[in-house]
């Protein structure tokens, strides 16, 4: 059986930029805490290398674009690829994102090479530009062929081939196969093994005695014996829906009438097979091209109702030409829609979202509420607060649209050095007012940068003079912390708890600035 591997390079970063709608050709970096787990050309250009710190990074490219690592995101653009090669040749086997590998198509494209130059034609035009194509004897030597291989070109290695083709190759490719392999490279260059022909030649028992199981296997993968063997995969079932008007509608309220049918028969085809979406893409069409396209999620799962919704709030937030305004009080949509689509993003066993023993019925009452609310006022503009990581109060809360799944929170399970501690404060000032703090001689209590506070707070008042003087019963703090320097933020500031002699509760900020008040206490 011979293999063909199709390998698109850096597909992180691909994926990461179709994302972000960066440039393809912009300096890019995928990061994993805080370290380059993939780099692109431009940036390895630069200098830029896997396994550099951040800050190293930076330095070598200050321009470099920093994205951050989603194996699902790079799982879902790499679809794609899948069912254009799988429209060739069925059998494709995702062997991760970024690389397949297929049963060689020769007999039917007449040669090898001819098979490759169709994959590699049909994938470009596709949208996928940097591609590469290995045909071997087994998986390893094809995947090493692939990375041998120009910019959409090919490398078909002659049968029996294999072990003349990999002796050459130096020990450093063995590096893509994760920890143990950059381990193993490590190990093999201290005992001046350079090649894989130099790997090859060893003995077995010496190399399994040496090396262990994982060594043995990488010696047979040397010589061209890779028992590795790969399942195809099942083409998923087309999931998605959609419906076509004979005559372009450009009214919101007529097409939202018409796509109820569609998202029912979405959703019920979703049923029959036990699942439910909670992320679904909505495309509209007009003149033959999406004229809008966004992903929607949902805290629990979609239903009919909620995809007409969603229909209704795309159309009107500015995706298909005119000013909001404009269409909310004519109905109308500037681009006449010829088509809706719903495609499903992110789709789950219906088990896992049941309703309860006594159902569901005030949650959906509350729901349907809500969702008449933002189709009345705008989708955005009905938000609910979510708990994330940081260290004031206000920097700890996100507002999210109601209805959507919160996405990018900052963890909440980080250290946060100067946050203060529990409990929360029940208010938190949108706009801080202006707050003084004094000491025992009416003088202004400060914080120097070492963190030490110049005296013992006595007494405050807030509104700048507005409110009286309140005296201080009990203090706690400071907490210093020292961010948001570089963007405009408080920089170097610290918090105080106060309690004040009516028996409330305050936070206070000490900003460069001066005083504020933050935030109350119950």
């Amino acid at each position: 059986m011979r293999v063909m591997v199709v390998w698109c390079p850096d597909w992180s970063v691909v994926a990461a930029l179709e994302e972000a709608e960066e440039s393809p050709r912009s300096p890019a970096a995928v990061l994993h805490g805080n370290v380059v787990e993939v780099c692109n050309g431009p940036a390895r250009s630069e200098g830029v290398r896997r396994g550099q710190r951040r800050r190293d990074a930076q330095a070598r490219c200050p321009e470099l674009v920093l994205l951050r690592a989603n194996p699902d995101r790079d799982a879902r653009a790499f679809e794609p690829v899948l069912a254009t090669v799988e429209d060739l040749r069925p059998g494709v086997a995702a062997l991760r994102p970024g690389m397949l590998a297929v049963r060689a198509p020769g007999s039917w494209y007449g040669t090898e090479a001819t098979a490759a130059a169709t994959v590699s034609q049909a994938l470009v035009e596709a949208g996928v530009w940097d591609v590469r194509l290995g045909i071997a004897d087994d998986l390893f030597t094809a995947e090493q062929a692939a990375r041998t291989a120009q910019v959409q070109a090919w490398t078909v290695v002659d049968e029996g081939g294999s072990p003349a083709f990999l002796r050459r190759l130096p020990v450093e490719v063995l590096q893509d196969d994760g920890a143990r392999g950059r381990e193993l490279v490590s190990l093999l260059q201290r005992l001046g093994l350079r090649s894989l022909g130099d790997l090859a030649d060893l003995p077995g028992e010496a190399v399994e005695h040496r090396l262990g199981a994982y060594g043995a296997v990488v010696r047979r993968r040397a010589r061209g014996e890779d028992p590795t063997l790969f399942a195809a995969r099942t083409p998923p079932p087309e999931l998605d829906a959609q419906v076509f008007f004979e005559d372009a509608l450009d009214s919101v309220e007529a097409i939202t009438f018409s796509v109820r049918t569609t998202a029912e028969r979405f959703v019920d085809q979703l049923a029959q097979r036990q699942l439910v979406a909670t992320g679904v893409r909505v495309e509209a069409e007009s003149d033959g091209l999406v004229c809008s396209s966004r992903v929607w999620l949902h805290p629990r799962h979609f239903t009919a109702r909620d995809l007409v919704d969603r229909v209704h709030w795309q159309l009107q937030s500015g995706d298909v030409g005119g000013s909001l305004r404009a269409r909310k009080q004519s109905g109308e949509v500037r681009a006449p829609v010829e088509r809706i689509r719903f495609l499903p993003e992110v789709v789950e066993p219906a088990a896992a979202h049941g309703e309860a023993l006594w159902g569901g019925a005030n949650d959906d009452l509350v729901e349907r509420g809500v969702a008449r609310v933002q189709g009345m006022i705008g989708f955005d503009a009905v938000v609910r607060p979510v708990l994330q990581g940081g260290r004031s109060p206000s920097a700890r809360q996100a507002l999210v649209p109601w209805g959507e799944r919160p996405v990018d929170l900052r963890p909440t399970d980080r250290p946060w050095p100067g946050r203060v501690p529990g409990p929360a404060p029940v208010r938190v000032f949108a706009e801080p007012p202006v707050a003084e703090v004094v000491d025992g001689a009416d003088r202004e209590v400060r914080v120097t940068d070492r963190g030490a506070v110049t005296g013992e707070p006595r007494r405050f008042r807030v509104g700048g003079g507005v409110l009286p003087w309140q005296p201080v019963t009990a203090w706690a703090g400071p907490w210093p912390t020292d961010e948001g320097w570089w963007t405009g933020g408080p920089g170097r500031s610290a918090r105080f708890q106060v309690v004040g002699a009516d028996g409330r509760a305050w936070l206070l900020l000490r900003a460069p600035d001066g005083w504020s008040l933050e935030a109350a206490y119950d």
